[in-house]
């Protein structure tokens, strides 16, 4: 992580929390039963991943519509075009079970980081982008993956 400013670090890992929080909520039952108690059981195991993955994976469509503002001419198009896509895969995949829900987060994040690196290759992102996103998706895709096995 060398090299990426501190406030998109910071804020990066600030927004793992979630994830890190319900991986450990999955694996300890004590954890989740004061998580509960202390902070409802929205806040714990895959009701916290779900919610918050499904809102991140959100968030960074428009993270890649703000690069596709750099593109000009066919290549903005399609920038465009691909930056809706994690949010229409959020709003078509994660109902159901926690499970499939779980799993479709999983190839959602995925399918994200191919695109920040196509984005990349592109010209649109800052230097240190993928150096962060890689990092980034790697402990999401950790954490999720607790919940569809356990």
């Amino acid at each position: 992580m060398i090299g990426i400013p501190k406030a998109p670090l910071a804020l990066g890992l600030a927004g793992l929390i979630p994830f890190v929080w319900g991986a450990l909520t999955y694996l300890s039952p004590a954890l989740s039963g004061w998580g509960i108690e202390v902070l409802g059981g929205r806040f714990v195991g895959p009701y916290v991943q779900l919610f918050y993955g499904s809102v991140i994976l959100s968030f960074m469509s428009g993270v890649l519509w703000g690069f596709a503002t750099k593109a000009q001419g066919r290549l903005a198009q399609v920038c465009y075009a691909l930056s809706v896509l994690p949010a229409l895969w959020v709003f078509f995949m994660t109902g159901g079970g926690p499970t499939s829900a779980g799993m479709n987060l999983i190839f959602g994040f995925a399918g994200l980081l191919l695109l920040d690196i196509a984005f990349s290759v592109w010209g649109l992102t800052p230097g240190w982008w993928l150096r962060l996103r890689v990092g980034l998706t790697a402990v999401v895709i950790l954490c999720l993956s607790v919940g569809v096995i356990w």
